[in-house]
């Protein structure tokens, strides 16, 4: 992976992910829109935060929407709970597969262990850990063999079951995340590829060494990195209008970042300390292309923290938005509070 480094701005990197991300204008309604909304997985750690990432990208998202056919939802990157469209199933398990023996094995008995006990059931994963013997969280090492699926909505504990195995080799499983990584989160290194990925950084290298030949190296505000050579000409395309309002759930993929990627979303070191926070992270407020600000919601109450001064149609823009979140059970409607 050699050759002239392809200079990108910051602009240029931020509206590529925007746009391939589905943030500057929503996709119509449909399973197609759903899995490019989920082309990296979408983290659902927090209650309701992937149908909140839907919302964001995909016109027409409902609370019931999670029960489309066409997405599931599993222990993926880093054994966080994760949405994704079902036929990537196996890129967002296999793809994270160990490599080494002892790690591969412990995983493989651990899902059959789960499948003869379930036979065909569902439960709570804290129920099966208990009558297997082990700690629930343990459960979650057999979720890269692709035969653990599970259902959390953030009200109770997850719902485990177990399916048959993806047909489909974990290298190749492996390189394909590398692939949704790097268009997704682009320009990006083996480095956090690794770290996103929850796998050990030389997997991450090995990674990125097999795509090689599809690879462009680029130079950021913020460092070295690749891209892949088919995104090359979206990098260069003019920029799309930018929406005039986003609320991003926390964890959301836009703003799923580690290091140095965070300074060129976010410059302003205090501004970073608000929304990455060491504790659960607050959701990002998107207008005109920049984040401006966190948000948080205490059931039908919206709290917006603004960094710097907002016009009264920026504000306006926010309030729409969020009044038009998907939020299943509320009686009341949702009121916007400022902390200016």
């Amino acid at each position: 992976m050699t050759g002239p480094r392809l200079d990108l701005t910051r602009a240029q990197v931020l509206a590529f992910r925007r746009t391939v991300g589905g943030l500057d204008e929503r996709l119509p309604p449909g399973p197609d829109s759903l899995r490019r909304a989920a082309w990296a997985g979408l983290q659902d750690s927090v209650p309701r935060a992937a149908v909140l990432s839907i919302h964001a990208r995909v016109e027409r998202t409902e609370p019931s929407t999670l029960e489309d056919p066409s997405l599931v939802q599993l222990w993926g990157p880093r054994f966080s709970a994760y949405v994704v469209a079902a036929p990537d199933r196996a890129v967002f398990s296999l793809g994270r597969l160990p490599d080494d023996g002892e790690g591969r094995r412990f995983a493989e008995e651990m899902a059959t262990r789960l499948d003869a006990f379930l036979d065909g059931r569902s439960m709570t994963y804290a129920d099966a850990g208990r009558a297997l013997g082990v700690h629930p969280n343990a459960l979650r090492y057999a979720a890269p063999t692709g035969r653990v699926l599970i259902r959390w909505d953030g009200a109770r504990r997850p719902t485990i079951w177990t399916v048959p195995p993806p047909r489909v080799d974990p290298r190749q499983a492996r390189l394909e995340l590398a692939r949704r990584y790097l268009h997704v989160f682009g320009p990006a290194t083996p480095a956090t590829f690794a770290e996103w990925a929850g796998i050990a950084p030389a997997r991450g290298r090995a990674a990125f060494e097999a795509l090689r030949g599809s690879l462009t190296p680029v130079r950021t505000p913020v460092g070295d990195a690749w891209i892949l050579g088919d995104d090359e000409p979206a990098f260069d395309a003019p920029a799309r209008p930018a929406a005039a309002a986003r609320l991003l759930p926390s964890g959301d993929t836009y703003f799923l970042l580690q290091g140095s990627d965070r300074e060129l979303l976010v410059p302003d070191a205090r501004r970073r300390a608000a929304l990455w926070t060491p504790r659960v992270w607050p959701g990002a407020v998107l207008v005109d292309g920049e984040l401006i600000g966190t948000w948080r919601r205490a059931q039908a109450d919206v709290t917006i923290r603004p960094w710097s001064r907002l016009s009264r149609v920026e504000r306006d823009a926010i309030e729409a938005e969020a009044a038009s979140l998907p939020l299943p059970g509320l009686r009341d409607p949702i009121r916007v509070g400022w902390e200016d």
